[in-house]
């Protein structure tokens, strides 16, 4: 079944300015782009440059004055789908490198300081069965509020607060399986059923192959339970939000609007 995604925004940058993009459905393997249409403003300068891991791209422009993007698109997702709680755990030797450093901390994932709490918490789990337990948690002890956190907020701050929205969901997820040694990363996604409709985010989690005997694989989880596996569209990925922002602006800017519409066809 397609995905129809519609996804505009508009800033306003006071000077020429540099400014990264990422919003459109990345073309990979498991999910294939049926149809689709980006228009921007004008600009100085539009470069295309493959994003994390290669895994979508991102759009540098150099403008100035008010800036629009429109994007649209169709999407047919088609990817690997195990019953999380019975995938078991690698042993970090086994990892592949573009694995490794997703056990690491990062700007918004104190994972070190979050060991204690995760052996404890969670005593007896492992693997896709100690994720499933930490989703669980989350979705069981956090409060989904607009508006409660902001780009500064980390998994720390989310933690205490215990509230925020789905950027801070798929934060504290993310630190909790890398405490748990389990390679956690962000991803930026759109999905139908996400409310209040948005650029959505979720956490993926690198466990053993249910379908082979060696290897790995990239599973999608969500804490807020907004987002289907099966039909969430991914834009990019990374350590955490700072890798993957729909716009990082290098300069002075302010951000006017912004309506995506997720539907299933």
């Amino acid at each position: 079944m397609p995905i129809s995604i519609e996804s505009r925004f508009a800033f306003q940058l006071p000077s020429p300015t540099d400014v990264l993009l990422q919003f459109e459905a990345a073309s990979i393997p498991e999910q294939n782009i049926l149809s689709h249409s980006t228009r921007l403003s004008h600009s100085d300068h539009c470069a295309r440059v493959p994003a994390q891991d290669e895994i979508g791209e991102r759009i540098w422009i150099r403008a100035a004055g008010e800036f629009e993007v429109d994007y649209q698109a169709r999407v047919q997702v088609d990817r690997q789908l195990g019953k999380l709680e019975e995938l078991a755990a690698l042993s970090p030797h086994a990892l592949p490198g573009e694995a490794v450093e997703y056990l690491f901390d990062s700007r918004y994932c104190p994972a070190d300081n979050f060991q204690p709490f995760v052996e404890a918490e969670f005593s007896g789990t492992d693997g896709g069965a100690r994720v499933a337990a930490i989703r669980d948690w989350i979705a069981a002890n956090f409060s989904y509020i607009s508006g409660s956190s902001n780009n500064e907020t980390g998994a720390a701050e989310s933690f205490i607060a215990r509230r925020g929205i789905c950027r801070d969901y798929a934060h504290v997820l993310v630190t909790m399986a890398r405490a748990s040694t389990i390679p956690a990363r962000y991803v930026a996604c759109y999905a139908p059923g996400v409310d209040p409709p948005d650029f959505h985010a979720v956490a993926e989690v690198f466990l053993a192959d249910p379908e082979s005997r060696k290897g790995g694989t990239w599973q999608l989880v969500d804490a807020t339970g907004m987002a289907d596996p099966a039909e969430t569209v991914k834009i990019g990925i990374g350590r955490d939000a700072a890798d993957v922002s729909f716009l990082t602006s290098f300069g002075p800017s302010t951000f006017r609007s912004s309506e995506v519409r997720v539907r299933k066809e």
